[in-house]
């Protein structure tokens, strides 16, 4: 408070960290709509199965059919249980602090999301799974980095391709590697080094997905990982593909309470009332 009782005005830095707080949430927003867009048609496209099994469920009367197409329905609504499930965890206003977590439900959970998009554009994810530690992390956050490359990996391979996902320990940083590699048209290097810049964009306009670029999603990505204390780098080759790499902090885990200090029975007690 300010000596007439006003609350102090926010400095300078201070008004940047609302700022980007407040653009984060705008992506997040957008991001989200365009894969509200996407995962509709999924959505309809699975209610149609349900239906279409539940009326051959009805009007078959043999248990074989009927055991079918309760299969197929159980299928489709776990199905519909995933996407919903994706979305609201994007959307929700989880905690902004950083938390243990583990990074391969947030994958899977990005995937769901945009499984039909890949499928679309013939992009086959190959999942590349290590046992790693908890990250230190905030899940939201760490999610809206990977979706970002996500898109970036699959718009770099308009004819199709391979989307590499692996997780990894870096034995000699002590940090979890999460790596998104394509198999695209790759960076040039004079480009390489700007991509993290704002406002720097090698997209021109909407593609055939109908999705552009603004030029502010790495440089979102870098500001992301570098608030977690971590790191993020990329390697491209033109012709062979583009690899980032998220650099982040394992999450300590608390020493372990030491149990209580129980001592030796002696072998030979004394007696109430026995004198030494």
């Amino acid at each position: 408070m300010t000596s007439s009782g006003n609350p102090a005005e926010p400095t300078p830095n201070e008004q940047i960290a609302i700022l980007k707080r407040q653009l984060r949430e705008a992506q997040k927003l957008t991001a989200l709509g365009e894969l509200v867009s996407t995962t509709t048609h999924e959505f309809n496209n699975v209610l149609t199965t349900i239906i279409n099994y539940a009326k051959i469920g009805m009007r078959h009367k043999d248990a074989a059919t009927r055991d079918k197409a309760f299969e197929k329905i159980l299928a489709g609504g776990r199905r519909c249980a995933r996407i919903t499930n994706g979305i609201l965890g994007l959307a929700r206003n989880r905690s902004e602090s950083l938390e243990p977590t583990d990074l391969v439900p947030l994958i899977e959970d990005s995937l769901v999301l945009l499984e039909r998009e890949m499928s679309k554009y013939r992009i086959r994810v190959d999942k590349q799974f290590h046992d790693v530690p908890l990250v230190l992390a905030c899940g939201n956050q760490i999610q809206q980095v990977l979706i970002n490359l996500l898109i970036n990996a699959r718009q770099a391979m308009p004819n199709g391709g391979v989307v590499i996902l692996r997780t990894a320990l870096d034995e000699a940083t002590g940090m979890v590697d999460l790596t998104v590699r394509d198999t695209g048209k790759g960076i040039p290097q004079e480009q390489l080094g700007h991509i993290f810049d704002r406002f720097f964009t090698t997209k021109r306009g909407p593609d055939a997905s109908g999705k552009g670029g603004t030029g502010l999603g790495l440089a979102m990505c870098r500001d992301i990982v570098q608030s977690h204390q971590g790191r993020i780098r990329v390697e491209s080759t033109v012709g062979k593909g583009t690899a980032f790499t998220l650099k982040l902090p394992v999450a300590k885990t608390p020493a372990p309470t030491a149990p209580p200090l129980t001592l030796p029975t002696l072998g030979v007690q004394a007696q109430a009332g026995n004198q030494a």
